[in-house]
C-alpha cells in the first residue's frame, strides 16, 4: 500500500504571518519539515500550498509541490484537495503540518506501519505528558482511549478527571496522553471526512478530529515516544531556531 506524506503550508497567520518561510537550521520551515518527513522513507512528500512565494522556496530545495485553492479552513481540507489534484484515490495519506521541523521521521514512518496493517480508517499519534505544565495547558490536547487504541475523545482540559485527588498529583495516579496532530488516512476516508460538516464538539473544543468522532470514525491512535515540538510564535522559533542545526531534537 503506498503512503504519500502531505504538509500544507499556508502565508497567512494569526500570530505568525509567513511562518512556513521562517528560516530554521539554515532554510525554510516548511522545506525543514520536508526534509525531516522524506527522512521517514515514504513512497512521496509533498507540499500543498496556495502562495507562490512558499512554492518557489520548495522548489528551490527540490521538493514537490501541489497549488491549492486558498478558502481553505483547516489543514485536512487543503490536504484532500491536494490527494484529489494528485489523483491519489487508494493507499494512505499522512498529513504533517508546515511548522513541525521537528517531527521525528521514525515517527511518521511508525504511523505508516500502523496504518498498513489496515484496522484503521484513520490513526493518529500521542506521547505520554510527564510535565503537570502540559496537562494543564489547554494549547496541549489530551487524549484517551480505550484498551484497542481507539480514541474515545480529545479535549483542551485534562482527561481523565481525577476524582479526589488534588491537579497537582494527578500524574502520579493515572496516564494521560497528549496529542500530536499527525494524521493518517486511508485515501477515500480522507475525502469523506473532508465533506463532514462542523458539529457542536469541534465548535466548542475547536478541534476538527472531534467532527470525526462525531460522525463514527474510528481512530487508532499510536503511542510513540518521539515527541514533536511545533512553532505556533516568533518566540517559539527564536527559543528554537538552534536546536536543528545542533541536531537537538525532542
Amino acid at each position: 500500500m503506498k503512503t504519500t506524506a502531505i504538509i500544507p503550508a499556508r502565508y497567512a497567520s494569526t500570530r505568525f504571518p509567513g511562518k512556513p518561510l521562517a528560516t530554521i537550521g539554515g532554510r525554510p520551515m516548511v522545506v525543514a519539515t520536508w526534509e525531516r518527513v522524506a527522512a521517514a522513507g515514504l513512497d512521496r512528500v509533498v507540499v500543498a500550498t496556495d502562495d507562490d512565494r512558499i512554492e518557489a522556496a520548495c522548489r528551490q530545495w527540490g521538493a514537490e509541490v501541489v497549488r491549492t485553492r486558498a478558502d481553505h479552513v483547516s489543514g485536512t481540507d487543503r490536504v484532500a484537495e491536494a490527494a484529489d489534484l494528485l489523483g491519489i484515490n487508494d493507499g494512505l495519506i499522512i498529513n504533517v503540518q508546515g511548522d513541525e521541523p521537528f517531527i521525528e521521521p521514525d515517527a511518521v514512518r511508525q504511523l505508516a506501519d500502523f496504518m498498513q496493517r489496515g484496522q484503521w480508517p484513520i490513526g493518529t499519534l500521542a506521547c505520554r505528558i510527564r510535565r503537570i505544565e502540559e496537562l494543564k495547558d489547554p494549547n496541549v490536547v489530551k487524549v484517551v482511549f480505550g484498551e484497542s487504541h481507539q480514541a474515545l475523545y480529545f479535549s483542551r482540559a485534562a482527561i481523565p478527571f481525577a476524582r479526589g485527588v488534588v491537579p497537582g498529583e494527578w500524574l502520579q495516579v493515572s496516564a494521560y496522553y497528549k496529542h500530536i496532530g499527525t494524521y493518517a488516512f486511508q485515501a477515500k476516508v480522507l475525502q469523506e471526512v473532508a465533506r463532514l460538516p462542523k458539529g457542536k464538539l469541534e465548535t466548542a473544543e475547536s478541534l476538527e478530529q472531534l467532527r470525526w468522532l462525531a460522525h463514527d470514525y474510528r481512530i487508532g491512535v499510536l503511542i510513540t515516544e518521539k515527541e514533536t515540538i511545533g512553532i505556533d510564535t516568533p518566540e517559539d522559533l527564536e527559543r528554537l531556531s538552534g536546536r536543528l542545526g545542533a541536531g537537538q531534537v525532542g
